[in-house]
Order: C-alpha cells, then sequence, then structure tokens
C-alpha cells in the first residue's frame, strides 16, 4: 500500500500543471499521484497526464473521465487511490520539498501505528501574484505540534483562519466510511471537503511546516470575484450542504462545534456579499432564501449566525445597508489576501 495518494484534478491545465506534478514526484514510490483530466478539450492536458503515466508508472496514474467538475474530479480521485491517506493538490498549485518529506516522515509513523491518526494538518501559502510577501496560514498557536492530539485540545481561531483543503490530509477510510461525495459540475467544493468529514474525525497531527503553495491571482481562476459572482449559484448549493452537513452530523466535541459554526458563518457570509456585490434583484432574492434556509433547518444555529457581527452586517437593511457590507468586505479582503 502506497503511503499517500495525492488526486489532482486536471481541466484544461496544460499551461501549468507540469510545475505541479513536478513537485509531487520529488515523494518518490511512497506516493501514489492520481492525475485525473476531467473532459479537458482545449489542450494537450491529456497527453501531459499520458506521458508522465508512461515515465513513472509505478508512481503515477493518468485517469480520463468525461468532464464531471472538480468536485466530480475529486470523487474520482478518492475512488482510484489506494494510499493510507489522501490528498487534493489543484493543477495549478504545488508543495515544498522540506515539508513534503517531513510530512511523508509523519505518515511513515502513522502506517506503523496500532491506531494511525485520522488527518494531518500543515501550514499553506497564499502565492498571489505580484505580491513579494506571500501571506502563510499557519496554526502553531492553535494547535499542538508535533504530536497526536483531539478536538478538544485545539485553541481558539482568529478571523480569517480556517483549516482549508490545502491544510488537510485525510486518512483514506475515513472519507469512504464517512460517505464523502462531493457535487459534480460544482465549484467551491473544497468547503465541504474542509467540512463534513470532520465530525468523523477522532485523532489529529500537525506538521509547522508551510508545505503547500496555493496559486492565487488568474483572472479566470474560480475564486476570482466576477467569476464567483456568475457562478453564485454553485456557491449557494455548496451552502446548503453544508448547512444540512453540520445539522444532521452529530459533533461531540464542543470545540469542532464551534469551530465548523464559524466556518459555516463564513461560508453564509460569502454568499450573501456576492449577491450583495452583484447589486441583481434575483441574487438579492437568493441571499434572502439561504438565510431563510437555514432558519428552517436549524433555527438555533441560525439564531447564533444571523445574530453574530457578520450576520448583523451581511443582513443591514436597503442600500446603505448593502454598501456597508461591501466596504467591510473590501476592507477584509485587503487584511487577509483573499480573492
Amino acid at each position: 500500500m502506497k503511503l499517500l495518494s495525492i488526486a489532482v484534478p486536471c481541466y484544461n491545465s496544460a499551461e501549468y500543471m507540469d510545475k505541479c506534478i513536478k513537485s509531487l514526484l520529488k515523494g518518490g514510490e511512497e506516493v501514489e499521484i492520481l492525475i485525473v483530466d476531467d473532459g479537458s478539450v482545449k489542450d494537450n492536458t491529456a497527453e501531459i497526464a499520458d506521458r508522465y503515466a508512461a515515465k513513472y508508472p509505478s508512481i503515477v496514474k493518468a485517469i480520463h473521465q468525461e468532464n464531471a467538475g472538480h468536485g466530480g474530479a475529486v470523487n474520482t480521485g478518492l475512488a482510484n487511490a489506494t494510499g493510507l491517506y489522501f490528498k487534493v493538490v489543484d493543477s495549478d498549485d504545488r508543495v515544498s520539498a522540506g515539508p513534503y518529506m517531513k510530512i511523508l516522515s509523519v505518515l511513515r509513523d502513522m502506517a506503523a501505528a496500532e491506531n494511525p491518526v485520522d488527518m494531518v494538518l500543515s501550514n499553506f501559502v497564499y502565492d498571489k501574484v505580484d505580491v513579494k510577501h506571500k501571506m502563510v496560514m499557519r496554526y502553531g498557536r492553535i494547535l499542538p505540534k508535533d504530536r497526536v492530539f483531539t478536538w478538544d485540545e485545539i485553541g481558539s481561531f482568529k478571523p480569517g483562519q480556517y483549516l482549508l483543503m490545502h491544510s488537510i490530509i485525510y486518512r483514506t477510510q475515513i472519507l469512504r466510511d464517512c460517505g464523502l461525495e462531493l457535487p459534480r459540475h460544482t465549484f467551491y467544493v473544497d468547503n465541504i471537503f474542509a467540512f463534513q468529514p470532520f465530525a468523523s474525525v477522532r485523532t489529529m497531527y500537525y506538521v509547522n511546516e508551510n508545505f503547500y503553495w496555493y496559486y492565487i491571482g488568474r483572472e479566470d481562476q474560480s475564486v476570482n470575484e466576477k467569476i464567483m459572482i456568475s457562478r453564485i449559484d454553485q456557491q449557494l448549493r455548496v451552502n446548503r450542504i453544508m448547512i444540512d452537513s453540520y445539522t444532521k452530523e452529530q459533533i461531540s466535541s464542543k470545540k469542532l462545534k464551534k469551530y465548523m459554526r464559524s466556518y459555516l458563518t463564513i461560508i453564509t457570509c460569502v454568499s450573501s456579499i456576492l449577491a450583495i456585490r452583484s447589486n441583481t434583484p434575483e441574487n438579492l432574492q437568493k441571499k434572502a432564501e439561504i438565510w431563510a434556509y437555514l432558519k428552517e433547518k436549524n433555527p438555533k444555529t441560525w439564531r447564533r449566525i444571523r445574530f453574530s457581527l457578520l450576520g448583523i452586517v451581511m443582513n443591514l437593511p436597503g442600500r446603505t445597508g448593502r454598501k456597508i457590507a461591501s466596504l467591510g468586505y473590501a476592507a477584509a479582503q485587503k487584511i487577509y489576501g483573499f480573492n
């Protein structure tokens, strides 16, 4: 069995996937790289995937499928994974060699342990275009370092500081046991990936290394604000799935429940600000509907989120209220460097 399966969803990725795959190959024979060609038609993504699979047959597997979106590609990667652990690395991102070796050493220890941990975490870097000093998402003051721990041992996350897909390596069986299946033809499913399985995670290990480099800043990138507004229905679909997940899961740890509620607050507010900044009656109605959906599904959580500071700001009445919310979002954007 491989230590680590890495799914690399690729859709017309020929321009940048080489850099990603070359960084992953440094893991050697302990790693399985699953290049999922998600119906690419505009370039030679499929040919590049096949070339790597032919050159590194014991490490790389090329999988070709009809287009199913990012979520569908992750699902395919998980279905084909043979490794003890599973990670997703997007085709325009990369990993750092030194931290990679440290993480593989930890996974090696886990493979030899009687009870390997459910999730391994590390830092990630916002590799933003034209920004000299890159922002790093670190967890050193929140998570115990270099030992096994549980949710009850975590500290408090600061605003804008969350465990994202880039931070996470799951034990593969955890994802299968919790029935994770991301929606097809939907962007922003990384939020589900870093949310829904948490109720099934009991033990964790944090490596305080800047492992993942998250490339951000391309005009055609899915997190570009204009593109997000054009895909607001997909954002709302993800938001609803997260509401459903939070409502139905049995979350035993109070600290985990608090964390997940905080993250759900952020996602609901992102949905709201996209609707506000689009400034169309149709999308403003969708904003009202997502808050109503939350209230219907979980009135108690709705109250906690709706009357939090963010919830109040996102629901200020009238054009003036929407302007205040938009200005607040712009300020947060500048401080935290997202989008």
